[in-house]
């Protein structure tokens, strides 16, 4: 029973078979995933797909390099629509948010880091206000991610999304009671640095996703990534962690379910029915 922390089925990608693979899940052993929102085309998109599958949650958030559509929208606009969508029923996060500091030299018209910051920390504060985790997104950004991090955001609830860091900013990242999410990069053979984080970080924070369509697991990559393709990710934490892959994907399932806030009892009811409502 595997839960896929962070995909993106609203993503192009999919729009020829995107209903054959979200049925097709549950045969893949995964009966849980959650939507995660890069804008606000994303994020309703997200609402929609969580209405019409039942497996599926979503996020709401503004990804780092799309605040510029914020901004101009405006402060109170933009985070009341954010809000909006965050009241439904099936909204669990605001996400993917943070810092990217990637190609300042490259795109001009990339959001500036002070930017970056003020909507990290907007959204961060609507986040609390909601009572919602929050799904980071940290890359070229390790300085500035740790200092919110382990400082004004230590007490909430929060995963390093993708997490692409050492096992040092990994140890200063725990310490601050954030979860971390592991995708494909840990089957890569150059994944050398993930393999530590995972052989390093506690089994009760780590998170599976995939980040689909993105950084499918050996022997997929450089293919369109999916949640069916997490059992390669559950085999390689297994050998690193000395644990069987059934304990893996118990221990990873009650994480999500813990950090997302979905309640069901036994855990499996709330998403075990895949296909429209």
């Amino acid at each position: 029973m595997i839960f896929d922390t962070h995909v993106h089925y609203d993503d192009r990608r999919f729009d020829e078979d995107r209903e054959a693979v979200l049925n097709g899940l549950a045969g893949e052993g995964v009966l849980g995933a959650v939507n995660i929102g890069c804008d606000f085309k994303s994020s309703e998109a997200g609402r929609a797909l969580s209405e019409r599958f039942s497996f599926l949650y979503f996020s709401a958030g503004i990804y780092p390099d799309n605040v510029n559509e914020a901004e101009e929208l405006g402060e109170e606009a933009a985070i009341g629509r954010l809000k909006a969508l965050l009241l439904a029923p099936k909204a669990v996060a605001v996400g993917e948010i943070g810092l990217d500091y990637h190609g300042f030299d490259t795109w001009p018209d990339k959001p500036k880091a002070e930017l970056q910051q003020k909507w990290f920390r907007l959204q961060a504060g609507l986040a609390r206000e909601m009572g919602k985790p929050i799904v980071i997104h940290s890359r070229d950004a390790a300085a500035d991610t740790l200092s919110l991090v382990r400082g004004e955001l230590r007490d909430q609830p929060k995963v390093l999304h993708c997490f692409s860091y050492s096992k040092e900013v990994a140890a200063q990242c725990l310490d601050a009671g954030a979860y971390l999410g592991i995708g494909g990069v840990v089957t890569f053979k150059n994944g050398r640095k993930m393999k530590d984080v995972v052989e390093y970080m506690p089994a009760d924070r780590l998170l599976l996703e995939t980040d689909c369509p993105y950084l499918a697991p050996e022997p997929f990559r450089g293919r369109r990534n999916q949640s069916g393709y997490l059992p390669y990710v559950v085999r390689q934490i297994a050998l690193i962690k000395g644990m069987t892959e059934e304990e893996v994907e118990t221990v990873t399932w009650e994480n999500a379910v813990k950090f997302y806030g979905i309640k069901a009892s036994p855990l499996g009811e709330a998403v075990t029915a895949v296909g429209r409502d």
